[in-house]
């Protein structure tokens, strides 16, 4: 926006960081709470993947769905106490479930070899020995999370395991402690059918699907748990007397003077005061060469300092450094839900009782029309059909594909705010894009100035560079530097005062001095400016006392990497409008470089808002990507904000997805993630509803009449556990997503 409006305040987000030092108290106190490290007990939240409105301060389980809570912030070592607790038990589950299989396997021997050993009561009992443990210590959360789901009258896939290993392991037990109560229909060949086996390895092949399913999702956070292992623990914290001593990271405070060695991580973000370097900062942006680093120049926590050697002042701590920031927006993108996803929750909320109904009716019908023993098939066919129709495939469609997305963006710097930004990319066709610091490179320069007849061209600099010096504005800061760069001395300002969109003004040695868009009449000095418009410059008029004293030139040079991005998005069918604040001339010599057609000039912060709304009244799906105060009004009207993450904190607040590199190409790999994600997301409920659609009726018999087939309730456990994992496995493909330049051509 190379608007003079852009942002009087620009720099609000680094001010921002400085009121928040003193109270972290000095290095012997007790850290600052926003310093304690994400995933520590004192910080630790849980909530449930499928259902982010549930928050807790604990582990356990989600009271909707019954699925393990998990952090809101993963530990950096990754630690899982309910991925260890579901391992021992299903490893106590299958030593004890292996021998019952094999029981119930031999007595399926021609001659019942077996008898020979055991007699069938004898047999019953071990049997039922050794299925109680699994069912009721290695099932015992399944049992508690289905219960609960009946209680709370929210039925999920835990109330369809419970029914289904519940049934089968209950008519067993009493078949095997009195069998004599049962009646003669129900024994096949003199004997009653136990089920010890199918209960068991269901409970066995669940358990087996849910350490599968919590190993695959410790791997969605993987990248969470990276970023989060790039911050050091230690920062050498430099004293006033010149004393040096390594300090815990939670103890730095804004403007701490701290001493950062080669090879060693940049503790937080700040600015570097002595010394230079190179400095590798990929993790974070995901730019592979290093940035060489001098006086002035910014740093970033948990960035890598190459071979130099520097000290720095600290700016952002603890939760306010830009580490700490992308790590927060990607917990919250990973548990926010998509449009997509009320689907699959209509679905599955009416889906768990019609499975129940539709076992029911296969029990009912089976045991009135089926070939004996009835109630055998009948009850077979009944726990196939609660087991196999278990909805945790349908459940983690969305969710996984989802963090998955968002953890994949953050290494390549796109910072993903929720799920509806993910989705809304990928029908994006129109992109409304700001010129200063989005386009360009927001680091202008003085190129010209013209002074009036009376007012000498120094004099001109000098006024508007001490009125500009109480300005936070990147066009501020170019002039003020021109000055400097001249050798111009400044005068203090008295009365001063900003209007967004038009400009500054105040008292400058006793001169009522005024900075802005403000324009001159017909003659020379507007052909120049008009001049100096066509090569691109932004045209800053000065007024001293009322009379128009001249102009500023400043020039602000294309990012090299924007006109590919905007070549690359018209290439996809994107319509590309450029929106400024500055004059059409200068908007033309920038849009002509950038390689945009449409142009829309001399829009003030309000304006930008209405362009939008006005494409969106055409029925266009409209992305804003901006980086500044004035932005903000547009980014949050637009269907998906895009804010550079080299701009203001509000920019950033009001937008959907954040490029940390401030680079265009960045909307090119945002969109190429969009489509795949939500390719991913189809994919897996087309797998998800295909997968029991075909499944229910299967398990509850419809093959049976023409090819005479039953689906073993074993064999369904073990696809209704595949199915969950598959879509998991199939979600974290994401993970592989080519994002590089290379990739995207």
């Amino acid at each position: 926006m190379t608007d003079h409006a852009k942002c009087h305040g620009h720099g609000h987000g680094h001010g921002h960081a400085h009121g928040h030092g003193h109270a972290h108290g000095h290095a012997g106190d007790r850290p600052h709470p926003a310093a304690t490290p994400a995933g520590s007990p004192a910080a630790a939240k849980y909530t449930c993947p499928m259902h982010p409105e549930i928050v807790r301060s604990g582990p356990g389980s989600c009271p909707i769905c019954g699925m393990a809570l998990e952090p809101l912030l993963p530990a950096a070592g990754g630690d899982d106490g309910e991925l260890r607790d579901m391992t021992r038990r299903l490893r106590g589950s299958l030593a004890l479930t292996l021998p019952v299989f094999a029981i119930a396997m031999a007595d399926m021997i021609p001659g019942r070899p077996l008898d020979r050993v055991l007699s069938p009561r004898a047999s019953a009992w071990v049997q039922l020995a050794l299925a109680a443990p699994v069912v009721l210590w290695g099932g015992w959360p399944f049992l508690i999370r289905g219960y609960a789901s009946v209680v709370a009258r929210r039925l999920n896939m835990f109330t369809l395991i419970a029914l289904g290993t519940g049934v089968a392991f209950a008519y067993s037990a009493f078949a095997t402690i009195a069998p004599g109560l049962l009646p003669e229909s129900l024994r096949a060949h003199g004997r009653v059918p136990l089920y010890f086996e199918a209960a068991a390895v269901i409970t066995a092949l669940v358990l087996v699907g849910q350490v599968l399913e919590l190993r695959a999702r410790g791997r969605t956070s993987d990248a969470l748990r990276s970023l989060l292992s790039l911050a050091p623990k230690d920062a050498r914290i430099v004293r006033e007397d010149g004393s040096e001593e390594d300090i815990p990271l939670g103890h730095v405070q804004a403007g701490d003077r701290l001493r950062v060695r080669p090879g060693e991580k940049v503790p937080v973000d700040g600015v570097l005061l002595e010394g230079r370097s190179s400095v590798d900062e990929s993790l974070v942006t995901g730019e592979p060469l290093p940035v060489a680093k001098s006086e002035g120049d910014r740093v970033t926590g948990g960035t890598i300092n190459g071979t130099g050697g520097f000290v720095m002042r600290a700016e952002r701590v603890g939760a306010d450094t830009l580490l700490a920031r992308i790590v927060q927006v990607v917990a919250e993108a990973q548990r926010s839900r998509a449009r997509i996803q009320r689907l699959a929750d209509l679905v599955s909320a009416w889906f768990v009782p019609a499975v129940v109904l539709v076992a029911v009716t296969s029990f009912v019908v089976w045991l009135a029309a089926g070939p004996e023993p009835a109630f055998t098939y009948a009850l077979v066919n009944a726990v196939a059909v609660l087991i196999i129709a278990c909805p945790c495939a349908l459940g983690l469609a969305t969710p996984m594909s989802i963090m998955v997305a968002a953890g994949r963006g953050a290494t390549a710097g796109i910072l993903i705010r929720d799920a509806e930004a993910i989705e809304g990319l990928a029908k994006v066709d129109t992109l409304v894009v700001d010129k200063t610091g989005t386009l360009t490179e927001g680091k202008p320069k003085v190129a010209s100035v013209v002074a009036t007849p009376g007012f000498d061209e120094a004099e001109v600099l000098r006024l508007a560079a001490s009125v500009e010096r109480a300005s936070e504005h990147p066009l501020a800061s170019a002039i003020v530097a021109g000055a400097r760069e001249r050798g111009l001395g400044l005068a203090p300002v008295e009365d001063f005062s900003s209007v967004t969109g038009k400009g500054i003004r105040g008292v400058v040695g006793g001169r009522r001095v005024a900075v802005g868009n403000g324009g001159a009449g017909p003659g020379a000095l507007a052909e120049a400016a008009e001049a100096r418009r066509r090569e691109g410059e932004t045209v800053v008029y000065v007024t001293v006392d009322g009379v128009l004293a001249g102009f500023l030139g400043v020039a602000d040079p294309l990012k090299a990497t924007s006109a590919g991005a905007i070549r690359s998005l018209r290439g996809e069918g994107v319509r590309v409008v450029m929106l400024t604040g500055d004059s059409r001339t200068t908007a033309e010599a920038v849009a002509r470089k950038a390689g945009i057609d449409e142009i829309e000039a001399n829009v003030l912060p309000t304006g930008k808002a209405e362009v939008v709304a006005r494409l969106q009244a055409e029925g266009r799906v409209v992305a804003m990507a901006g980086d500044g105060v004035n932005d903000a009004p547009a980014l949050a009207r637009a269907d998906v904000g895009i804010a550079m993450g080299t701009g203001t904190d509000i920019a950033m607040e009001n937008a959907g997805i954040t490029l940390v590199r401030g680079d265009l190409r960045g909307i090119v790999r945002a969109r190429a993630l969009s489509r795949a994600t939500m390719r991913n997301i189809r994919q897996n409920l087309a797998f998800a509803f295909g997968y029991n659609a075909l499944g229910v009726p299967i398990a509850a018999g419809a093959l049976y009449p023409a090819l005479g087939l039953l689906l073993d309730p074993m064999i369904a456990s073990a696809a209704m556990a595949l199915s969950s994992v598959s879509v998991i496995v199939n979600a974290l493909r994401l993970r592989r997503l080519d994002l590089s330049d290379k990739g995207l051509l």
